[in-house]
């Protein structure tokens, strides 16, 4: 598989992790409050950086996430482990961050 091929699998991943994991987040209050423990430490993450919390930062924070993630081993499966649960974090945040543009 090409690297682009591979990224975009990764994309493609992303996004229906995200999407799922942030629409389940209402239903599962413990989720919620697991995805804001992540965020918050995704949030002290990118200050102690130096950077602000933009767009950009914040998929690339996810895309190298992802594939350091991907590299050890895992991939999402139907249940919301560590990595899961961060990335639905890094997701949210996103989102957050559009709908406030």
């Amino acid at each position: 598989m090409s690297e682009d091929v591979a990224r975009e699998v990764v994309r493609q991943m992303i996004g229906e992790v995200g999407e799922e994991g942030v629409a389940a987040m209402g239903r599962m209050p413990g989720l919620a409050a697991a995805v804001d423990q992540h965020a918050a430490a995704i949030r002290d993450i990118v200050a102690g950086s130096g950077q602000e919390l933009t767009l950009r930062v914040l998929r690339e924070y996810l895309e190298g996430f992802t594939d350091a993630a991907i590299e050890r081993g895992w991939w999402p499966d139907e249940e919301f482990d560590w990595e899961t649960i961060r990335v639905v974090a890094v997701c949210s945040l996103i989102q957050e961050l559009q709908e406030l543009r």
